[in-house]
């Protein structure tokens, strides 16, 4: 089982704006909260987005690079697929592949496909 994943985050505000509303969305709560960084958790797993003091100046992340592509996370069921998709724009994330939407990933595969404003990708499979 997944312990945790850590995003380092170029906006802490925008992170908590977008991942709070896509993880809360899912069934995560709020878990931890200091000046750098948010986490929310499922279960025994959590999920920290942060500003960290560490943080190396650059070009931000690309999910087209070495490294971390995407975080995927099931959903209830294609309702809550669809719901994500409708109301994800006015949270921060951009679709990606629209025109292939919900069967991107595939016949029988149904899943929304989400990027947020630092470039991180997040995509939810129907359960």
């Amino acid at each position: 089982m997944l312990h945790h994943v850590e995003l380092w985050v170029p906006d802490l505000d925008r992170a908590v704006v977008s991942w709070g509303w896509l993880l809360g969305s899912l069934g995560w709560e709020p878990y931890q909260e200091w000046p750098a960084g948010r986490s929310w958790r499922l279960g025994e797993t959590y999920l920290v987005v942060e500003r960290s003091p560490a943080l190396r100046p650059g070009a931000g992340h690309d999910r087209m690079r070495p490294g971390l592509n995407h975080l995927a996370f099931r959903a209830p069921g294609r309702g809550a697929v669809d719901a994500l998709a409708d109301q994800a724009p006015a949270h921060g994330w951009t679709p990606l592949f629209p025109e292939r939407h919900p069967y991107a990933g595939g016949p029988g595969h149904y899943a929304v496909y989400l990027e947020d404003a630092d470039g991180f990708e997040a995509e939810v499979v129907a359960g």
